[in-house]
């Protein structure tokens, strides 16, 4: 190769290296112009308002003028030793185990009716038990307000013309059967949700591998246990992680449908906040239980993914 060549090929190397970059820092800046409003509302909305949040945890503050009375860890230490703050958080965990023993196993099952059984009319069933998750939910808590009314409801007139010497329950007045009343509207509001989320697990399945397995003498029970449930497994996990943070999450629909009671029965962390601290104009107290709430979340969130969730961000990248 000669000197002219070796030239040639050094002064268009040198000329292609400001190319590239002025190319690579306009391709940033066009980046940045569409990631920098998304990043601006980010801040302003929800890292500020989190960060200002924790501060207003450690002072005794109405809303109204500055922060000076500064209290420390009393809010928190005022909260743990709340006899209603504990029945709050109690009423979510158990809410929370509830979902995962009894709302989700139903909407398996009856994604797997709907979506891989011979159930008649399937479309009309899958509109009818998906309908719920439609409707608001201050709609829903009206709804069963009227349903489990202690003297004109329709739940306590079917079981009065069914069950003989039945009287009348309380539903959302006694103390020691609200919260599962409240845990049966949960149920009817969010079980379509779920389903839906398994019969698009189902899609991923496939139905040869479910036949083949009958032909080799697998009965019902085997099918599901070693082909079906551990192919919906991303599914499944999904499911759970979303279970476990709406019942923490859960607000409008208590709210509406109890208030939190009878004496404060029927009070989870949402309502507990709303109550105790934005109606009584005691935000700080209410900023120290949603930081509270917030950690509990926070570390379910990320040691879920860690641990679990982690397998299925894998074989995404993998994929």
């Amino acid at each position: 190769m000669s000197a002219m060549n070796l030239k040639a090929i050094s002064q268009a190397y040198q000329q292609s290296v400001p190319n590239r970059t002025r190319r690579t820092i306009r391709k940033t800046l066009v980046a940045s112009v569409f990631v920098l409003p998304g990043m601006v509302v980010f801040f302003v909305f929800l890292l500020l308002p989190m960060i200002e949040s924790a501060q207003f945890g450690f002072y005794k503050w109405d809303g109204l003028g500055p922060l000076e009375d500064y209290r420390g860890l009393d809010n928190y230490k005022k909260a743990f030793d709340h006899d209603v703050f504990q029945t709050a958080i109690i009423n979510s965990f158990r809410i929370m185990g509830l979902s995962l023993i009894i709302q989700l196993p139903v909407a398996m099952l009856l994604a797997l009716m709907v979506g891989r059984g011979n159930l008649p009319g399937r479309r009309v069933f899958r509109l009818l038990l998906f309908l719920p998750y439609v409707f608001s939910e201050v709609i829903t808590a009206l709804i069963w307000r009227y349903v489990m009314h202690p003297t004109d409801g329709l739940l306590n007139w079917f079981l009065g013309h069914s069950v003989p010497g039945y009287d009348n329950v309380g539903w959302l007045a006694e103390k020691d059967v609200v919260i599962y009343s409240v845990f049966i509207v949960l149920t009817w509001k969010y079980f379509g949700f779920y389903m839906i989320l398994y019969m698009a697990g189902l899609q991923g399945v496939p139905k040869d591998l479910e036949d083949a397995a009958r032909v080799d003498g697998a009965n019902i029970v085997q099918v599901l246990s070693r082909i079906t449930l551990p192919m919906m497994g991303s599914t499944v996990r999904l499911t759970v992680f979303l279970s476990v943070l709406g019942a923490f999450q859960q607000f409008v629909l208590v709210w509406v449908l109890t208030g939190g009671g009878p004496v404060n029965a029927s009070q989870i962390m949402g309502t507990y906040i709303y109550k105790f601290g934005i109606k009584s104009f005691n935000l700080g107290y209410g900023a120290a239980v949603a930081l509270i709430l917030f950690s509990i979340t926070l570390v379910f969130s990320i040691g879920y993914q860690r641990m679990i969730l982690h397998q299925d961000f894998a074989s995404d990248v993998s994929l």
